[in-house]
């Protein structure tokens, strides 16, 4: 394998941390490579914004941490026919910041823009934020309402895997040994879909989501009636969940606050919240409720293109 650059860093002084290797890659085979050899004492830096916080307080026993930013398929963007291509090492700030992006998929940039502050934004990614495996995370239920997968490069080649498969528990996903997220992959969107994404958090900016829900529909050619939709929640279990009885029961429905409720109480059935110093398991599954409602409004208005 030849890298451009390998460095050994060592710890500040009264750390913890032990001693680990840099390795720029700058491509899949470098990346496979390394990971097949360390394991999980190996992992990949994109944006870098929740793994280097984690190294710095011993989460992590690390041998080696390997930046995926300069493998090519790792930063591109692509918005064509077939949909769009993120990056697994692209910034959020890439992604709302380009006018045609931003106007196509909405709902991906209702997350992007809520992750941290404005400088976290510059270097977080949503495939970092998916790999995460937070419950709380962000970017995750919108991907899921979009119907998103994630490409996924290891030694026996890519394979692409639902984003609602990919996250198997708090901090862990189904990636095996040598394998990592190149990018994420989302269809273009049907004639009259609409999607959104909210959350409720205790400040106005920069804390962890309480609740958070995305909801997506799709309406027939009259506005007024509801072809398709999905709902995913955050933080009301250990992984986002689909509720997917909520959202197929809006399916043939006329796009109305009556059918909207009936969907919201639905996806307050399909929680499994906690309580811990952030909310209770009530107010949790009551936020899901109120947040259900406003998304799929939100979703059914951008549907008829406001």
């Amino acid at each position: 394998m030849a890298c451009p650059l390998t460095e050994t860093f060592q710890p500040l002084k009264g750390r913890t941390v032990r001693p680990f290797r840099y390795v720029n890659a700058t491509t899949i085979d470098d990346v496979v490579s390394v990971l097949s050899e360390h394991g999980p004492k190996a992992r990949c830096l994109a944006g870098g914004t929740d793994l280097l916080a984690q190294t710095r307080v011993g989460r992590y026993e690390l041998d080696v941490l390997v930046d995926v930013k300069g493998v090519p398929e790792t930063s591109q963007v692509r918005l064509d026919s077939s949909g769009l291509y993120i990056g697994a090492s692209v910034p959020c700030y890439q992604l709302y910041e380009d006018e045609k992006i931003s106007t196509a998929y909405p709902g991906i940039i209702d997350a992007a823009s809520l992750i941290g502050g404005i400088q976290i934004q510059s270097r977080a990614t949503l495939g970092g934020n998916l790999c995460n495996a937070s419950p709380s995370a962000d970017s995750v239920c919108p991907l899921i309402v979009y119907g998103a997968v994630a490409v996924v490069a290891g030694s026996q080649g890519i394979r692409k895997i639902p984003v609602e498969e990919f996250n198997t528990g708090p901090g862990a996903t189904v990636l095996q040994r040598g394998e990592f997220l190149l990018g994420l992959q989302l269809p273009k969107p049907a004639a009259h879909f609409g999607a959104a994404y909210q959350r409720f958090i205790p400040r106005n900016e920069m804390d962890i989501a309480v609740v958070g829900v995305a909801s997506a529909v799709t309406l027939d050619t009259t506005g007024e009636q509801i072809e398709s939709a999905r709902i995913a929640l955050a933080s009301v279990g250990p992984t986002a969940i689909l509720a997917k009885q909520a959202g197929d029961s809006l399916a043939g429905k006329p796009a109305t606050a009556e059918s909207i409720s009936d969907a919201a109480t639905l996806a307050m059935e399909a929680t499994s919240p906690i309580t811990d110093i952030r909310g209770t398991e009530h107010q949790r599954r009551q936020l899901i409720g109120v947040f259900a409602r406003r998304t799929l409004q939100v979703a059914i208005q951008r549907a008829k293109g406001a």
